[in-house]
């Protein structure tokens, strides 16, 4: 079976830092790379062009946070990733699944496309028949035991922003949002035990 193709877009308007960005993904197979010039040019991409990931800078989402906002919820099925190379404050990039750093050498940046690409895949294959994949399981273990992001990521050797994606699929897929809403889901699926409980 051939492999997938991951269509990416890239809305960064450096011209240097987009070519460098797109000759180090294209350097990988399977991968189409588009350019958007605006955030709103997306709502077109995305379904015209079946994008799989959009990086974006995260400067262009300051002024239009309600279009990024709108973008995200009407698409659950693209990765937002930010391409960051200044300070910005955790609260900003908390919006995006994954976060890419300028100085990020090319097999990082390698990993982390085919991480989120793999994660959405998952996410969206089981999201179709309503199930939590084992990884969400995991997530959602750790969470009702009362860890924080990041000692979930520290425990299953993931990144925060992965913990954070999988937290939104976890309640996407179960309606619940609340932590003791998610407990009673634990206990009542046989995800988790009464005794097992650090409460």
């Amino acid at each position: 079976m051939a492999e997938s193709n991951i269509h990416i877009a890239i809305i960064e308007p450096s011209d240097i830092i987009f070519e460098g960005l797109s000759n180090i993904l294209l350097k990988r197979k399977h991968l189409r790379i588009f350019r958007l010039d605006q955030l709103n040019e997306a709502f077109e991409a995305i379904s015209k062009e079946k994008l799989n990931i959009i990086v974006v800078n995260p400067s262009i989402l300051q002024s239009q946070k309600t279009l990024f906002v709108s973008l995200k919820k009407g698409n659950p099925q693209v990765c937002w990733i930010g391409l960051v190379y200044s300070f910005w404050q955790k609260e900003a990039l908390n919006q995006f699944d994954e976060i890419l750093q300028i100085t990020d050498s090319c097999e990082t940046i390698g990993v982390i496309i085919d991480r989120q690409f793999k994660l959405n895949e998952t996410v969206h294959t089981e999201a179709a028949s309503g199930q939590l994949s084992d990884r969400e399981r995991d997530v959602l273990i750790q969470l009702v035991n009362g860890k924080s992001n990041k000692e979930i990521a520290d425990t299953l050797n993931i990144s925060v922003h992965t913990v954070v994606s999988h937290r939104k699929n976890i309640s996407q897929k179960t309606g619940i949002k609340s932590q003791s809403g998610l407990t009673i889901f634990a206990i009542s699926n046989k995800i988790v035990s009464l005794d097992n409980l650090s409460l």
